[in-house]
């Protein structure tokens, strides 16, 4: 270790965080942070290493590995840990209280607005502005993580399938953990995954009947109820893997198309005012929770989206460094990766359907992302600018 490492991880311990810099700090993100969890965790870093020195960058870089290896909101999880790492267990729940609220209660304001003056033209004009520039944002993640997380050609035949199984009715839970299981299964038996040679044997029919549901059990409508709303969420933040729009897939293939308590237009709503907003993407779970349940909704959806966080941080984090080392563990990882993927490009594609109505909203796509992938526009401008143009468009 370099003499200025010793400096740096010396200058931490002699200065850690306390309850009441944490919850200035993480106050402080959770009110701006826009741009979604790459930015957030930029911030975090430019925060937490170079301004106040409470760790190496080595040492934050171990705790983000730690959050790709386990679900939730890794920009969340990433409060958590350093907020754990500075204070222990009060550390922990005051971090990542302190990013998730400002979000939550921004969300909750619109949501408010949503459900009141959800009619008035003014309001639909904004979204109907800001919804194609969403679109594009999320095609831009698309295309990022894609070039990251496609390492093979093992991989990329893997992302295809679950594409596929998506499409024809696969369930959400088994396209995730089936991916995983495949590729571990692949890291054990051949440990050279990019070969994918004996690729068919894995698919045998057996395990592929299981990712499939009668559509006469899927489709039934069920009753609203805080306590499922709760369980829904909860069951979505304890296995949602990669980017916060795999949350996405998650709503509309329950609440949408199985349970019927949200149509594909307050889908899209709810995905605009979450990119509208500061601070974690998944508090677009508060939003679904009031427009269906009023505040006892927003909290009950809040809470149960991010409590599996904190118990992951929890556990996980004084085992990062075993983690780390497991070449299975992360060949798992690398397959649950592919598979959210897979499942965001599905509900990309059905919500574009959904938003793509007109030249107007075409355009306003295809101008976004042009400016997106070819000028890198910050997306919180784009959103501005969509919502300028919706509102100019319905005066």
């Amino acid at each position: 270790m370099s003499e200025s490492d010793n400096s740096i991880r010396h200058d931490a311990a002699q200065t850690p965080g306390s309850l009441w810099e944490l919850t200035l700090l993480f106050l402080k993100l959770g009110s701006i942070a826009f741009g979604g969890p790459a930015a957030h965790i930029a911030m975090m870093e430019d925060e937490v290493v170079r301004r106040r020195r409470w760790m190496t960058r080595q040492e934050f870089l171990d705790l983000l590995g730690a959050t790709n290896l386990i679900p939730g909101p890794n920009s969340t999880e990433m409060a958590i840990h350093i907020g754990h790492r500075q204070a222990g267990w009060r550390g922990l729940l005051v971090a990542g209280t302190s990013f998730i609220l400002p979000a939550a209660l921004i969300v909750t304001g619109f949501a408010w607005a949503y459900v009141r003056y959800g009619s008035i033209p003014e309001v639909r004009g904004v979204l109907y502005g800001v919804k194609p520039v969403i679109i594009a944002i999320v095609l831009q993640a698309l295309w990022s993580l894609t070039r990251t997380a496609i390492k093979t050609k093992f991989l990329a035949a893997l992302g295809i399938a679950a594409v596929v199984v998506s499409f024809l009715g696969a369930h959400e839970l088994l396209v995730l953990f089936g991916a995983g299981v495949l590729v571990g299964i692949a890291r054990i038996t051949w440990r050279q995954i990019e070969s994918g040679r004996r690729l068919c044997s894995l698919l045998s029919p057996v395990p592929l009947a299981l990712f499939f549901q009668s559509s006469a059990t899927t489709a039934a409508t069920a009753s609203f109820g805080l306590w499922p709303l709760f369980l829904f969420f909860l069951k979505v933040g304890a296995v949602l893997y990669g980017s916060g729009y795999v949350l996405l897939a998650f709503i509309r293939a329950d609440l949408v198309e199985r349970w019927h308590w949200l149509t594909e237009s307050q889908l899209l709503d709810a995905i605009a005012v979450g990119q509208v907003t500061p601070g974690p993407v998944f508090t677009t779970a508060t939003f679904i929770g009031y427009v269906l349940g009023g505040p006892k909704g927003a909290v009950v959806a809040t809470l149960g989206i991010f409590l599996p966080a904190f118990f992951f941080v929890a556990v996980s984090g004084p085992l990062v460094p075993r983690i780390r080392r497991s070449a299975t563990a992360g060949a798992v990882l690398d397959g649950i990766n592919t598979a959210s993927l897979a499942l965001m490009i599905v509900v990309t594609y059905q919500l574009g359907r959904a938003t793509l109505v007109d030249l107007t909203t075409i355009a306003l796509a295809l101008t976004s992302a042009v400016l997106l992938f070819r000028f890198r526009v910050n997306s919180a401008w784009l959103i501005l600018a969509g919502a300028i143009t919706g509102w100019l468009l319905y005066r």
